[in-house]
C-alpha cells in the first residue's frame, strides 16, 4: 500500500494536486507542515498534521517541520474573523523551543537517516528581508486578483482585513519557495482549510523559478455534532502535560462518541487496518465495552505522554468509575488526586480535628454538612451506602484518624454509586 492510499483509507486525505502520487512512487520527495508559534504547546487539533509528517516519513520520505517564528510575528488569518494578537520575538522564540521537544516524540531525527526528520524555523530566512526586497523580488510575482480570489481573503474582507494579514499567503508562499531552493522541498501538507496559502507556494515556484511543486492536504477533523475538534470545556487540549494532564487526556479520548471513535483511530493512531476493523467489528458486538474509545486513548495517550502515565491515567480512572482500594488510593499523588475529582464539592476542615480522632457522624454531619443531619448520616451508613477512602464504613461511631488521611490532608468520602465529597484537612 503506497502512502496516499494509507492517507485515504485512514480519513487524512482531502485534496491533493495532480501528479503528487505519481511524485512519491517515483522518488524519496522531502515535505513540509507549518506550524503556528503562537502558543507554547501544541494541542491535539495539531495531531493531524503531524501525523501527516509521521506517515511521510515511514513511507520513506524526509519530513521537514516548519515553525513560523516569522509568520508568527503577522499571524495567519486562515479561518478567522478577528485579527490575532501579536507577540514579541521573546514569547515567539519561547513557544518555538516548547514546540520542537514536542514534535521529537513522533518525527525521527536520527542522525545518519536519509530520511531524517528536521525542524526549520522561516525567521531565519525572513529576518534578512527588508520591506522593499520583499515587494521587489516577491510581491511582484503574484497579481492581485490571484490573491483576492483566495477564501481565507475572501472570508475576512466584508469584515475588514489588515495589509499584514493580507500579505500572509505572500510570506508562507515564500516559505515554500526557499525550502524548494534550499532543501529541495516538492510537498507542502496541512489541514484543508490552508489549501489556499499552500497552492499559492506552488504557483510563486512556477512563477519564480518555473519549478513544480506538490500539495496535498487533511480534513478538518471535527466531532460527530459538528462542533470544532480538540475543545474539551475548559478550552484546548493540550499536548503539554501541565496544560492537559495525562490523566484528562487520556479521559479526553476516552470519553469520545462511538462515531467520532471510529474515525479518529485511523487518523491519531498507527494502528494497522486489519487491526483497527477487528477492533471496530468487536466494538459493534459490545459497544457498552468501549473497545475502540479504550484502544485510542491507550495509542494517543502513550505516544504523547508516556507507557506509565497510560498506566497511571487508567488506574485513576478505575478509582473514579470502577472498584478500588485505599491502598491505591494513597499511593496517588496529591496533584493526580485532585484532577481526578475536580468539581467534587469540597469542605475544609481543621487538621486538629483528626489529631485526637473525630467519630464518623459528627465529621459529617457538624464539621460539614456533607449531610444534614446526624440521623441521615447513621441511616445511610448503616443501609451501606456510604463510603471512606473506597471503602464501605457500616459503624457510624468509627473513629477518623491521621492515619486515614490521603497525602496526609485528604478524605474522600462517596454517598451512594455517584456522589462524592473532598474533605480537605488544613
Amino acid at each position: 500500500m503506497n502512502l496516499v492510499e494509507e492517507l485515504k483509507w485512514r480519513g487524512l486525505l482531502h485534496d491533493i494536486m495532480p501528479g503528487t502520487a505519481e511524485l512519491l512512487e517515483k522518488e524519496q520527495v522531502t515535505g513540509y507542515v507549518g506550524f503556528d508559534p503562537t502558543a507554547d504547546s501544541l494541542h491535539i487539533g495539531n495531531l493531524v498534521p503531524i501525523m501527516l509528517l509521521v506517515h511521510l516519513q515511514r513511507a520513506g520520505h524526509k519530513p521537514l517541520a516548519l515553525v513560523g517564528g516569522a509568520t508568527g510575528l503577522v499571524g495567519d488569518p486562515t479561518g478567522r474573523s478577528t485579527e490575532r494578537n501579536m507577540l514579541s520575538v521573546e514569547e515567539i522564540n519561547n513557544n518555538l523551543n516548547c514546540q520542537r521537544k514536542q514534535l521529537e516524540k513522533f518525527l525521527d531525527f536520527s542522525e545518519g537517516n536519509s530520511n531524517k526528520a528536521e525542524i526549520v524555523n522561516n525567521y531565519d530566512w525572513f529576518k534578512e528581508f527588508d520591506f522593499l526586497g520583499f515587494i521587489r523580488d516577491v510581491g511582484k510575482h503574484i497579481p492581485i486578483n490571484y490573491m483576492l480570489a483566495k477564501d481565507s481573503v475572501k472570508n475576512r474582507l466584508e469584515n475588514g482585513m489588515s495589509f499584514t494579514e493580507f500579505c500572509y499567503q505572500l510570506i508562507q508562499g515564500y516559505d515554500f519557495v526557499y525550502l524548494y531552493q534550499q532543501m529541495g522541498c516538492k510537498l507542502q501538507m496541512g489541514g484543508s482549510d490552508q489549501w489556499g496559502n499552500i497552492t499559492t507556494g506552488t504557483e510563486m515556484i512556477r512563477r519564480m523559478h518555473g519549478g513544480e511543486a506538490f500539495a496535498l492536504t487533511a480534513p478538518l477533523v471535527k466531532k460527530s455534532d459538528g462542533t470544532k475538534f480538540g475543545k474539551s470545556e475548559g478550552g484546548n487540549v493540550w499536548l503539554d502535560p501541565e496544560k492537559t494532564s495525562p490523566y484528562q487526556f487520556y479521559q479526553f479520548w476516552l470519553n469520545v462518541s462511538d462515531e467520532d471513535a471510529a474515525r479518529y483511530i485511523g487518523v491519531y493512531t498507527l494502528l494497522d487496518f486489519e487491526t483497527i476493523e477487528k477492533l471496530k467489528a468487536e466494538h459493534a458486538e459490545a459497544p457498552h465495552l468501549r473497545i475502540l474509545q479504550k484502544a485510542l486513548a491507550e495509542e494517543v495517550t502513550v505516544r504523547v505522554h508516556s507507557q506509565a502515565d497510560f498506566e497511571q491515567a487508567v488506574q485513576a480512572s478505575e478509582i473514579l468509575f470502577g472498584k478500588a482500594t485505599t491502598e491505591a488510593l494513597q499511593a496517588l499523588p496529591e496533584k493526580l488526586l485532585l484532577q481526578i475529582f475536580e468539581g467534587v464539592p469540597m469542605h475544609k476542615v481543621s487538621k486538629q480535628l483528626f489529631a485526637e480522632g473525630v467519630e464518623l457522624v459528627t465529621l459529617l454531619a457538624e464539621a460539614t454538612d456533607v449531610f444534614p443531619s446526624r440521623g441521615e448520616a447513621r441511616k445511610m451508613i448503616q443501609a451501606g451506602g456510604f463510603s471512606l477512602n473506597k471503602e464501605k464504613i457500616s459503624d457510624e461511631k468509627s473513629l477518623i484518624t491521621q492515619t486515614h488521611l490521603l497525602n496526609q490532608k485528604y478524605l474522600l468520602l462517596q454517598k451512594g454509586k455517584k456522589q462524592y465529597f473532598l474533605i480537605v484537612a488544613e
